[in-house]
């Protein structure tokens, strides 16, 4: 049964330059519930995205004019912070780190099953629009060091100029920030932060995020004080 009643409202670009592919997944997706629009081209995704309301991308990485990486690449040099779900072939573990590098949240390999998908997209959309949107854990401030999380207006700021971070990007932070001292291993941050559960391949998604949030925050992103690896476990925040 489709959750109509929390997805009517989110408006999804699909970018797939197979129309029977993107049609496939237009009609899986209009009946789980979304609206949905379909995009052939790099550069009218980034049309689209530029004059409508768009709440999510399902990009596919390789496209006939832009790539999808150059499409992610544009999108968050412009500011824009939707979640992006880039999709990969199956052997391609470049595109899968790529897309991450290059500031997508999540990544599909194909083929892929429409009950994967509508799992992934809802996910990324309760992480940007649902859990972080609403009903924030703490009306107040969070500060390590220079940096200052805003868990009410859901920003960051370091050294009093603000900090673009993805709806992922500040989950993260805000969940490793909020249990000090505790570690967490990849999989547990998978399904913490992601909400699902975390597969083989899934570690790289969370070490790329990670290594984002340090060259964002951290003085000396090499050696950092504050995201701390913990060795055979995965990582916590150190105040």
């Amino acid at each position: 049964m489709s959750d109509s009643s929390q997805t009517q409202a989110h408006r999804i670009l699909v970018v797939e330059d197979d129309r029977a592919i993107s049609r496939g997944i237009e009609v899986g997706l209009t009946q789980e519930g979304f609206h949905v629009t379909l995009a052939e081209t790099g550069s009218a995704a980034l049309n689209v995205i530029r004059s409508q309301p768009v709440h999510a991308i399902l990009l596919d990485a390789r496209l006939p004019d832009l790539s999808g990486f150059d499409v992610c690449r544009q999108l968050r040099a412009e500011g824009k912070r939707q979640p992006i779900l880039m999709v990969t072939a199956r052997d391609e573990e470049v595109d899968k780190v790529l897309g991450l590098e290059l500031g997508a949240d999540d990544y599909i390999v194909k083929p892929f099953s429409l009950r994967e998908l509508t799992s992934r997209l809802r996910a990324a959309l309760r992480r940007a629009y649902g859990e972080l949107a609403v009903g924030a854990d703490a009306d107040g401030e969070m500060r390590f060091g220079d940096v200052v999380i805003n868990t009410a207006r859901l920003t960051v700021e370091r050294g009093g100029q603000a900090v673009p971070l993805t709806p992922t990007e500040f989950k993260l932070l805000r969940h490793l920030v909020m249990h000090p001292r505790q570690p967490f291993t990849r999989g547990g941050l998978i399904e913490a932060v992601w909400g699902y559960d975390g597969e083989v391949g899934d570690d790289r998604t969370v070490d790329v995020h990670v290594r984002h949030l340090r060259e964002k925050l951290e003085a000396d992103p090499a050696n950092p004080r504050w995201l701390v690896t913990v060795r055979g476990v995965g990582y916590k925040f150190e105040p």
